[in-house]
């Protein structure tokens, strides 16, 4: 691998960590890509606006694009910067010209207050500001889309008319800062709605208008089945996912209509693209539903991976279970329910310390992966090349290795002088995928690299909602293919005025 495809892959690999919030962190990453290979970066963000899952990344693609003064960048980042949501273009604006937050933080037995400075302090480009006034005008122009957007992010769309000292129309004025919506307004409608007198009633009105679940249940008095079917009715697939907890404390699992209402809303979001693969399979316990529910949202996740890709090539899964490895076994197991549904080549899993232990998972779900890895416990010494011998011993040829781990081998067999052995006796030369648990080291790359091995690292941060930007790469056949397939990727054209 050349040093400018090394390069093109560091930012690859820093898409496997979701900073909360911390859009400073990435920061430094994109800005070395995008001085380093211009080309590359605005075919990448392109890709990443439409396969990738964190929106901090989406994010800093744009910040980065509109303040890039090579060819072509500004309008791509702008043209990006239209299809997006209110409030991630409102903490785009808000990142560029830098704002200052002040929070409460106790020392000693004194609470004080401390000011932070987030983002870049810099003057936005005219361009940015004149394609926030066209994004706004191009909703007032259209009644319908207009509501249904402040309905959804009325504290977003009113701070962006504010802070850039944009004149709203007469309609967006009263419904934005006189409060006196037009009768002809679904946001008019929410008044009714909390005005109503019957359950009834209020359910008629969230059908007729329209009124989306997340804002219809905080003006609804009763959660009565019949205001349920209502509400759920305007539910998105992920809206409905996210939701779940809510839903069950109202009773929704207990009235057949609702729960056949649910039922085909999770039917749905198994093609919809705007679910998130991992927020189904982490509603399984945050709601807390049944082993019936839990496999409907197991069934919606190896839906949402399937649709990423497959994987093509024979895989091992090696889960290092040494002293202090509790987090690598919980990784495997999320990775292991993430790719078992998608391997149509063998899937092998191994935990191990210093022996080796064949996982085998009686199907994809996460259920089934925390059965097969149920007593194994973090304990022992770390030989990262046992379950690699034990591979060599049953004949089990793979293209691809993924060893979670944190690099700090301490006994024989050690993975490279297994590895190679291992490449001798079988005739295969599998390429490497670290996945790094948090405080990990670089002793087990460094030694790839001086054997001159193929491999790949990625740093987990702890957010197991990151852990599908894996797909990509473990989908590809190389990732030279990966590469070629961004670089042919479309990029969008601005709208005109």
């Amino acid at each position: 691998m050349s040093t400018e495809q090394d390069l093109r892959l560091k930012l690859l690999n820093t898409l496997l960590t979701t900073p909360h919030r911390d859009m400073a962190a990435i920061y430094p990453v994109h800005q070395e890509i995008i001085s380093q290979d211009p080309r590359f970066y605005v075919h990448l963000a392109a890709w990443y606006a439409d396969e990738g899952e964190v929106r901090d990344h989406k994010e800093m693609f744009v910040v980065n694009l509109i303040l890039s003064d090579f060819p072509g960048h500004r309008d791509v980042g702008l043209a990006m910067l239209r299809q997006m949501p209110p409030y991630q273009v409102g903490r785009i604006y808000d990142f560029v010209k830098g704002r200052v937050l002040q929070r409460r933080a106790k020392k000693g037995d004194q609470i004080e207050i401390v000011q932070e400075k987030r983002g870049l302090f810099q003057n936005p480009p005219r361009s940015l500001k004149t394609e926030i006034s066209r994004y706004l005008r191009e909703r007032e122009a259209d009644a319908e889309w207009f509501d249904s957007t402040v309905l959804q992010a009325r504290r977003a769309i009113k701070r962006l008319y504010a802070s850039l000292h944009i004149k709203p129309g007469n309609r967006a004025q009263a419904i934005l800062f006189e409060d006196k919506p037009p009768a002809d307004s679904r946001l008019f409608a929410l008044k009714v709605i909390a005005q109503a007198e019957t359950a009834a009633e209020q359910a008629r009105a969230i059908v007729e208008n329209k009124i989306p679940y997340r804002v219809a249940s905080s003006v609804i008095k009763q959660m009565t089945p019949t205001v349920l079917v209502a509400l759920i009715d305007r539910m998105s697939p992920q809206e409905l996912i996210n939701n779940l907890g809510s839903l069950k404390r109202h009773g929704a699992f207990d009235n057949a209509d609702v729960k056949g209402m649910i039922d085909g809303k999770l039917e749905q979001a198994k093609s919809d693209t705007r679910v998130s693969a991992y927020k189904a399979k982490t509603a399984i316990q945050a709601a807390g539903v049944s082993q019936e529910m839990a496999a409907q949202l197991d069934a919606v996740t190896e839906a949402q991976v399937k649709a990423k890709g497959s994987i093509v090539r024979p895989t091992a899964l090696l889960i290092d279970k040494s002293g202090s490895m509790s987090e690598a076994i919980e990784i495997g197991k999320q990775l292991g329910a993430m790719i078992a549904g998608i391997c149509e080549a063998d899937l092998f899993a191994y935990a191990f310390d210093t022996v080796g232990y064949p996982i085998e998972a009686a199907g994809s779900s996460l259920a089934a992966w925390e059965r097969a890895l149920q007593g194994i416990n973090a304990g022992g010494g770390t030989s990262c090349g046992v379950s690699v011998e034990m591979m060599r011993r049953a004949g089990q040829v793979v293209e691809q290795i993924i060893m979670v781990t944190d690099e700090g081998e301490n006994a024989a067999p050690r993975f490279v002088e297994a590895l190679k052995q291992y490449r001798e006796a079988l005739k295969a030369d599998p390429h490497v995928v670290f996945v790094k648990t948090r405080g990990a080291t670089s002793q087990m790359e460094t030694e790839c690299q001086q054997a001159r091995i193929a491999y790949d690292a990625y740093q987990f941060s702890g957010d197991y909602y990151s852990l599908p930007n894996l797909l990509p790469m473990l989908t590809r056949p190389t990732r030279l293919d990966l590469l070629l397939d961004i670089m042919a990727y479309p990029l969008p054209k601005r709208k005109a005025a």
